[in-house]
């Protein structure tokens, strides 16, 4: 099980929406961190072979993805940012529907659907209609379709968008149960969501991977220091324009300012053990939120 990603390019006239891209990924859960806009939709777009790449290949087990067609596509589940349904339809008539476009023998696919209904916490809606689906039930609707064909391959691209903490947990522990002998690749800029899920994390930025290891890995190559330092309030304001600041506490008298910086921020500062937010602040700057995604 290798999924194979070899300089990997794609273009949108002069811009370089995934630019050399190369990785290998085998069976596991990897998290695409980056801010809206680095590229990490376009590279799962090609990934699940609908765009084409200006240049570069990946491959599965040796064989272009593109050249495999629909084969690939049998072992591939997919659950777009934003997924498509008719809003009449119910949770079971739309898994039917999709199961029916992926092929599925009716026998199979109403063994599946009611199978991957009870595994997403569904099989009390499953006469609901789309549209009166909260939006962690629709993201949940959203997997089980992904799931159907029983892919060996499961791409989620922005799976906790717009959902409230409770589901977005609810969220994170069905992909851990879903990633057994499976391929999970999930693309987030909220870094919870693959702090406690993810075996290994490529960070993107411009298009690039720029870093990629396990959290313990990426942690102990973080090129500056994490430190937390105690303010008067007048002084608050100026060190947030001089430093990285990945939060702010409010204390008696002033404030608690956790900064990133190479060197000693202030004299009475104390080093703090890194986080995976400070990595992501300290790769990503201030840009929490961004440009759409491309």
């Amino acid at each position: 099980m290798e999924l194979k990603i070899t300089d990997l390019t794609k273009k949108f006239q002069d811009i370089a929406a995934v630019d050399g891209v190369s990785y290998t990924l085998t069976a596991g859960v990897y998290g695409l961190l980056g801010v809206n806009g680095a590229g990490k939709t376009t590279l799962m777009r090609m990934l699940c072979t609908l765009l084409r790449p200006t240049s570069g290949s990946i491959t599965w087990d040796g064989r272009d993805i593109f050249e495999m067609d629909g084969e690939y596509r049998r072992i591939l589940g997919y659950l777009p940012q934003d997924f498509g349904y008719y809003p009449d339809f119910t949770v079971y008539d739309y898994l039917m529907y999709i199961a029916s476009i992926k092929g599925l023998r009716p026998v199979t696919a109403e063994t599946r659907a009611e199978a991957l209904l009870r595994q997403v916490g569904l099989a009390g809606a499953r006469n609901k209609k789309m549209k009166k689906l909260s939006g962690g039930m629709k993201r949940r609707a959203g997997i089980a379709q992904a799931m159907l064909g029983d892919p060996r391959i499961l791409i989620l691209d922005e799976p906790t968008a717009g959902l409230d903490p409770n589901e977005r947990i609810r969220f994170r522990n069905l992909i851990s149960e879903l990633a057994e002998e499976r391929l999970v690749l999930l693309s987030t800029h909220i870094v919870s969501d693959i702090e406690y899920i993810a075996g290994e994390i490529l960070l993107m930025k411009d298009g690039q991977i720029k870093a990629s290891g396990t959290i313990q890995e990426l942690l102990a190559a973080m090129p500056e220091q994490v430190w937390s330092v105690n303010l008067p309030k007048a002084e608050v304001e100026s060190y947030m324009k001089s430093y990285k600041v990945s939060n702010v506490k409010t204390v008696p008298g002033g404030a608690q300012l956790r900064i990133i910086s190479a060197e000693k921020p202030a004299d009475d500062a104390a080093p703090e053990t890194a986080t995976l937010e400070d990595l992501f602040l300290d790769y990503f700057g201030e840009q929490v939120e961004g440009d759409p995604e491309i």
